[in-house]
């Protein structure tokens, strides 16, 4: 099982709550930022100032796919659904797929369907980012 450390009490994480944080690191990662890992993240900036429209949103929503079948092993991404599309610039969108506790060692045997996460994403802060 993946363990990681929770970003908000330095406590470790394991199963389910490892892969939601994961999930939340990869939507406000901006491609290009982090250093060691530069094609890692969300391409959601490319979508900035850009009209929300019909395809704005598609697009963002297949960047955001493409990430997590990317940068997420133990989750399978099976809606996205946008929560808010502010003026101010934040995004949000429920993320809901099956979540797969071997996924990382290649094993998709054991799926426990339909978990799902929210994750907001604010424009200014991916622009920030690169």
């Amino acid at each position: 099982m993946r363990t990681g450390i929770d970003r908000n009490t330095g406590r470790v994480l394991t199963g389910w709550d490892h892969t939601a944080q994961s999930l939340m690191d990869i939507v406000q990662t901006a491609v290009g930022s982090r250093v060691l890992r530069r094609d890692c993240g969300f391409n959601g900036p490319a979508a900035i100032d850009a009209p929300m429209t019909e395809r704005v949103l598609v697009a963002h929503f297949s960047a955001l796919a493409d990430a997590i079948r990317k940068w997420e092993p133990n989750f399978r991404l099976r809606r996205v659904q946008a929560t808010q599309l502010g003026a101010d610039g934040v995004a949000a969108f429920a993320l809901t797929g099956d979540y797969y506790p071997n996924g990382y060692l290649g094993d998709w045997s054991v799926a426990i369907p339909m978990q799902q996460v929210t994750a907001a994403v604010s424009a200014a802060a991916l622009a920030g980012a690169i």
